[in-house]
């Protein structure tokens, strides 16, 4: 994949930049003094943070959510009352407490409270039932969990699997007046008589002690635990919301993403705090009420994800798109086609793209406000040649990896050191299997981060893909991101997913592509498709195969599964309610599969 001139940074653009070069470079040196923190005396993290936005900003709104408004101090008070309700019942500094719970205010005082106490959030995604829900907390032996009365079902359901007390499973109404649940305690009217001051413990969290417990299913689909320590969340909460956004206390954060991941936790709730700013949420996205949502809350920022901003772009115009006050957004994956739209529709000023990973050390963010860019980082990274079979970096004959030219797709390395320590998964086994040692230099060590980015000029990187969506067909690595940016630029296409599938007898894996049309597939053109497809891909960047969708299945951040497309390639009796199409050698159209014509390509009679 070439770079497209125009995502180039020149001297010109650069120089455009010198105001905001000149507003960021002092919130950058502070940023840099209050996120370092080295001292392992010094109190930092979570909970403290938390403390010194109430000091900073009492009366102001620190939760938002529907009708409920609580101020710093209201949430403060909560939390520490929690707080020194569990160090009465001897959770301890250390100890991991489960938490069951989906979005809405109570989450986020549960969490302030185990900060307080110095135990780790286990964030459990909600969605989990059965299997998964027991490997996720078997995964970190929770001393103890706390479950919203929305999520007792499930948990009930895989109860006696696990080895938790009952005295321990502390229960979290849903609305006021609800029963506890039997084998349940009520977290709230258990603690409601305890002291509303800041708990002593909350001052003895320091930069190395770990905050959460964070999940991330990679490819194999089981969850596995991430670390994510106090000293990170600092670095993640100072860079997003001081340097990133220069978020103040009149400003108002609205987040629609689920908190049990990073980006809305870490990025988007930590960039609150950092400004003593208010924190909007909502229990599930809804692109419907988006827009009036951050008209009623009179969100100044918001926090995005994958596809989020193409399903507000998707929805009907209206007169009412630019009639709000949001001025900045920060997130990851909004994707280049949808870049230029999204602020020339709605009218927003600054769109901070990030590139971060929960199991990485190193995050990119756009403050200069260039387009179709993470930006930059200020820790230690390169780009490297790697193996398009095995997706290992190379080494050359002095046992050193290669460094790719500028503006070439490499392998994103990033480097472990004091400024950029990597906390890693609960299994440090799997810590090990990442990391490359005397890379450059004798003693270094890097992370390799599995994902492809480009250098664009003045340390500004490119999202390219993910290592695994980036596939090899005949000689040629085919970039997933690059042929679904092409598909979405065609008229009739709405969604497109792209991933490799196997073909019996052939190496590598054939492009396939599950499409969304914008309109019916009755006006869907297959000939004019391919046509357009051929005339802006390479011949093996081209799909061979389509799958029509209705709709496309998302993850809960907001991407979309893959890992299921490409088990179910295009077999016809597994996928009998959504149409397959081939386009078979030879011919200039896409034309229907049914079982006989998978099976004679599956048994080898077309030449690919």
């Amino acid at each position: 994949m070439s770079r497209t001139p125009s995502d180039a940074i020149t001297w010109g653009m650069m120089l455009r930049k010198l105001p905001s070069l000149f507003r960021v470079v002092p919130r950058i040196i502070k940023g840099h003094k209050l996120a370092n923190v080295r001292d392992p005396a010094q109190p930092c993290g979570l909970g403290w943070s938390f403390e010194q936005a109430t000091q900073r900003n009492p009366q102001g709104p620190a939760l938002l959510c529907g009708d409920i408004s609580l101020s710093y101090a209201q949430v403060n008070e909560q939390a520490n009352r929690i707080a020194h309700y569990w160090l009465a019942q001897g959770i301890d500094k250390g100890d991991c407490i489960a938490i069951f719970l989906e979005n809405r205010p109570q989450l986020l005082i549960t969490l302030l409270a185990a900060a307080k106490v110095g135990a780790v959030s286990a964030m459990i995604n909600t969605s989990q039932t059965g299997d998964a829900l027991v490997h996720s907390l078997a995964l970190v032996a929770p001393a103890a969990v706390v479950v919203g009365d929305e999520r007792v079902p499930a948990f009930e359901a895989v109860r006696g699997r696990t080895a938790l007390p009952s005295v321990r499973t502390w229960w979290l109404a849903d609305e006021h007046g609800a029963a506890v649940p039997c084998g349940f305690v009520d977290l709230l009217g258990n603690s409601e008589d305890y002291p509303s001051t800041n708990p002593a413990s909350s001052r003895q969290v320091f930069f190395d002690d770990p905050c959460f417990y964070l999940y991330t299913s990679g490819t194999t689909g089981l969850p596995k635990a991430v670390v994510f320590r106090h000293g990170r969340w600092m670095r993640t909460a100072v860079h997003s919301g001081l340097i990133a956004l220069d978020m103040q206390p009149d400003d108002v954060f609205y987040c629609p993403l689920p908190l049990y991941h990073a980006t809305g936790l870490c990025v988007c709730w930590g960039a609150a705090i950092s400004g003593a700013s208010a924190f909007a949420i909502r229990r599930t996205f809804s692109a419907g009420r988006f827009w009036s949502d951050v008209r009623r809350h009179r969100a100044t920022t918001l926090g995005y994800a994958g596809e989020l901003c193409r399903y507000l772009i998707d929805l009907p115009a209206s007169g009412e798109d630019r009639h709000h006050d949001v001025k900045k957004m920060i997130g990851t994956g909004l994707r280049p086609g949808a870049w230029a739209a999204f602020k020339a529709r709605f009218g927003v000023e600054h769109i901070c793209e990030l590139y971060a990973a929960s199991d990485g050390n190193i995050g990119f963010s756009n403050l200069l406000n260039f387009d179709n860019t993470v930006g930059f980082s200020l820790t230690g990274w390169a780009l490297v040649r790697y193996d398009q079979g095995s997706g290992m970096p190379l080494r050359n004959l002095q046992g050193r990896l290669q460094k790719v030219p500028k503006g070439q797709p490499g392998l994103l390395l990033a480097r472990i050191d004091d400024k950029a320590p990597l906390d890693g998964y609960t299994d440090a086994a799997r810590n090990e299997e990442s990391l490359y040692r005397d890379a450059f230099i004798p003693g270094d060590l890097y992370l390799n981060t599995g994902d492809l980015l480009r250098d664009l000029g003045f340390g500004h990187g490119q999202f390219v893909d993910r290592l695994g969506d980036t596939f090899l067909w005949k000689g040629e690595s085919v970039s997933a991101t690059q042929v679904e940016n092409v598909l979405l630029q065609h008229r009739q296409v709405a969604e497109a997913v792209v991933y490799g599938v196997e073909v019996n007898g052939v190496d590598g894996r054939a492009g396939m592509a599950a499409i969304t049309p914008s309109e019916s597939l009755a006006t869907l053109d297959f000939s004019e498709l391919l046509q357009f497809l051929q005339s802006r891909l390479s011949a093996g960047a081209v799909p061979l195969f389509l799958r029509i969708k209705v709709k496309m299945d998302i993850t809960d951040t907001f991407k979309y599964h893959k890992t299921r497309l490409r088990r179910e390639a295009f077999d016809p009796c597994v996928i009998d309610d959504e149409p397959i199409y081939a386009w078979l050698p030879g011919t200039g159209t896409y034309v229907r599969v049914d079982r006989q014509l998978a099976m004679q390509i599956q048994g080898g009679r077309f030449c690919y």
